[in-house]
């Protein structure tokens, strides 16, 4: 008798706790896109269809119950790439991460930034997506394995024209270095696709697929750039890739936690 009352008190608690945590990872999926702002919307409809409710305002929640069944083959449609990506998130994330801790990730973030700018200086193109949350197994695997200590030495040699390495991405994860000359998921968006090269397609391409960050430095130009959630962030100098880079991997992760 008492388990049965145990458990009719928990009940409740649990389901709120599920409810809340599988809505919490949709809005991080969505996080930057245009579904986000969609869902944000529905959410204040919801309020305003349980307020309605409340208030006994039945023309209104009449309204708001067509409205739902409409918009729910809407978003499917509209927002099927969104959903895509989504989808793709749940599958590569995890639970469990060992992350390294701040002077560690400072000195990884460091040795990327040298040889970041010394290829740009050659005019050496690179490609370097820096793995957080989301597994970038997949990726890894398309190409050369390493299992090597990031240093900025190895990765400037990775990128040497005359390597058999240089052609595609290196992934890091931690203060290592996976994998090199793997293939990215180049982007389709429009906007891009026009405008930019192969290398800048995918540093954005995996970015709109997984939580990573890029890095990369453009052939053509030298330029160093950084990609992050489906978009650009400018880079103006060493010391400024330095600060972004330990925002999107040290602070951000913080916040996260």
């Amino acid at each position: 008798m008492k388990y049965f009352y145990f458990w009719s008190m928990l009940k409740p608690t649990l389901e709120i706790l599920i409810l809340w945590f599988v809505f919490y990872r949709v809005l991080v999926f969505f996080e930057g896109t245009r579904a986000f702002q969609v869902l944000r919307g529905i959410t204040y409809l919801i309020i305003a269809y349980l307020i309605s409710q409340i208030l006994g305002l039945d023309t209104i929640i009449w309204l708001l119950t067509k409205f739902f069944g409409l918009s729910i083959i809407a978003i499917l449609i509209i927002f099927q790439q969104e959903l895509r990506q989504g989808l793709a998130r749940l599958g590569q994330g995890h639970l469990f991460t060992v992350s390294l801790g701040e002077a560690e990730m400072i000195a990884m973030i460091d040795e990327v930034v040298d040889a970041v700018y010394k290829l740009s200086k050659r005019k050496t193109g690179c490609l370097m997506a820096i793995e957080r949350e989301t597994r970038l197994t997949s990726y890894s695997e398309s190409g050369v394995a390493i299992d090597g200590k990031i240093s900025s030495a190895l990765l400037q040699s990775i990128f040497m024209p005359t390597t058999p390495l240089h052609d595609g991405g290196v992934i890091v994860k931690g203060d290592g270095i996976v994998a090199a000359s793997c293939l990215f998921p180049l982007s389709d968006n429009p906007n891009f696709s026009r405008i930019v090269g192969t290398r800048h397609r995918a540093a954005v391409g995996l970015t709109e697929q997984t939580d990573a960050v890029v890095v990369m430095v453009s052939e053509e130009t030298g330029e160093a750039s950084i990609a992050c959630d489906g978009r650009f962030i400018p880079v103006a100098n060493k010391d400024r890739c330095f600060e972004i880079l330990k925002e999107l991997l040290i602070r951000t992760s913080k916040k996260k936690k």
